[in-house]
């Protein structure tokens, strides 16, 4: 109580001030969705209102069990979170680079480990075996870093990261209390407290925002109370819990850097493509949005608390619900880069189709350059695309002056070219009023002649082609053309010379 009652008073006075020495962020791009100028500095609240409390409750304790109060264990965590607190005190007021961010906060992590707050062991990779420090220092700073940076990164909304974090402390505090660890739960319910009465002034329409300064404080908070819980926690409990708990913020920064990875980003470049950008795009209001995350919060926060009384079958169910609620969350999101990694996969499994389909190509530009009749020319195309997912093709072949049909008989002189459909036996007999698409491929010759064009079709479907579109458009075409071209000068009309020269200069001019 005394933590929310400070935290409501210091919210408003910290607020008050900051407006009235034009201390406030103004929106300067479309990733702010805040309309007016507004403070950053609600973690001033929230660190003042949490340590006084603290400070308070730890005289009164100590009073009341004769001086006996772990104080070594309290500025343990309270001299690293106030460094961090200045740290994003001095990048709210100036801004300062991620980099400097990460250094001083490995910094914080470090002094963590000194105090004895540490990863003692990773029972997945490691086993029952305790890490060695060389292990267990940076693998302390790698959680300090990834959690205080978790909840930064979901501070994008009125009201998100306060509440958001509101449901992973009370899961802290649920779990020190069970366990018995006393200083846990004092700092979990005076950071609850904390949080609780800025919200009244964060919650949409928000009046003062987190900034820096509060999101990487209770973030680092967050990561250093499940630190200490670890101490006293079987394992299942030390290891499972918080990262559930934390649920959200994790699920937000794994989403974004393997987004920007996959879409050749860098790491740490802005974007409107976090999880409430998608759902304002979906049409929810900013209320809605929030109050949708919270539900998220609160359901991540039940499934760590069903790890309290670890079981085989309770790990499964956490876990299946966890893999399947993300699986779908994600899909509904509709993110690009994801699903161009789930088309990739569904090509991985069509591969061997697409390697059928290739060979038929393949095989087809091989027997193209030896063939000499357009006869077989036609057949040793329509054999390579009644394998493959074309429905049709159109042949058109472009007559020079002076060459024959071919069937030995001269050529109309009205006829400029030659044509032949083909279309599957499964295919209808007619395309119109169907959705069809097509792509048409100009038969030019080494030699750089024009031999007319092949046009292929395919009747609209949601399965992606099986064929690598570069077979196609590369030597196939060229291989066509040359067969054509060879085919047509075996039966060149012996006509006289000057007609013959005329010929080859019309020729050449096509």
């Amino acid at each position: 109580m005394v933590s929310l009652a400070l935290s409501f008073v210091l919210t408003r006075t910290v607020r008050d001030t900051a407006n009235a020495r034009g201390w406030v962020a103004a929106p300067t791009n479309e990733r702010h969705l805040h309309r007016g100028p507004l403070p950053r500095l609600g973690g001033v609240a929230i660190f003042a209102s949490f340590t006084l409390s603290l400070i308070v409750g730890a005289l009164l304790l100590s009073h009341s069990r004769g001086g006996i109060f772990p104080w070594k264990m309290l500025f343990t965590i309270l001299v690293p979170g106030a460094l961090v607190f200045l740290l994003g005190v001095y990048d709210d007021l100036y801004s300062l680079g991620p980099y400097w961010k990460f250094a001083v906060q490995a910094i914080a992590g470090a002094m963590l480990f000194g105090g004895g707050l540490r990863i003692l062991d990773i029972p997945v990779v490691f086993g029952s075996h305790h890490l060695p420090w060389y292990l267990g220092l940076p693998t302390t700073i790698l959680w300090v870093l990834a959690i205080t940076n978790a909840f930064n990164l979901i501070d994008g909304m009125d009201g998100l990261a306060a509440g958001s974090a509101l449901f992973s402390t009370l899961v802290a505090f649920v779990v020190a209390l069970l366990s018995g660890y006393g200083l846990v739960t004092v700092l979990a319910i005076a950071l609850a407290g904390a949080i609780l009465g800025f919200l009244r002034f964060n919650f949409n329409p928000a009046t003062i925002f987190l900034g820096d300064s509060g999101s990487l404080f209770i973030g680092f908070t967050l990561s250093a109370l499940a630190l200490a819980g670890a101490q006293k926690a079987p394992t299942i409990v030390a290891i499972a819990i918080p990262i559930v708990s934390f649920g959200l913020p994790i699920l937000e920064t794994s989403l974004s850097i393997l987004r920007r990875l996959i879409a050749g980003r860098p790491v740490f470049t802005a974007d409107s493509e976090h999880i409430h950008h998608k759902l304002l795009q979906r049409g929810l209001s900013h209320k809605e949005v929030v109050i949708v995350l919270y539900g998220v919060s609160a359901v991540f926060a039940m499934l760590s608390l069903f790890l309290l009384w670890p079981t085989g079958s309770s790990l499964g169910l956490v876990l299946a619900v966890l893999g399947v609620g993300i699986w779908i969350g994600v899909q509904r999101l509709g993110y690009l880069e994801f699903g161009e990694i789930a088309r990739v996969a569904q090509r991985t499994l069509e591969q061997p189709q697409i390697f059928v389909n290739n060979l038929a190509v393949r095989r087809a530009t091989e027997e193209l350059k030896v063939a000499r009749d357009y006869e077989q020319i036609c057949k040793i195309m329509e054999a390579a695309f009644a394998s493959n997912d074309f429905d049709a093709f159109d042949l058109r072949v472009k007559l020079i002056p002076g060459e024959l049909e071919p069937d030995g008989e001269p050529a109309q002189p009205q006829r400029t070219e030659l044509h032949r459909r083909w279309s599957r036996a499964t295919a209808p007999r007619s395309f119109e009023n169907l959705a069809v698409w097509s792509m048409c491929l100009d038969l030019v010759t080494t030699a750089h002649r024009r031999r007319g064009s092949l046009t292929l079709q395919r009747l609209y479907s949601q399965r992606d082609l099986q064929l690598d579109m570069n077979l196609l458009t590369s030597e196939f075409p060229v291989a066509v053309a040359d067969a054509l071209d060879r085919a047509m000068q075996h039966t060149v009309q012996l006509v006289p010379q000057a007609d013959r020269d005329s010929g080859f200069a019309e020729a050449q001019a096509g």
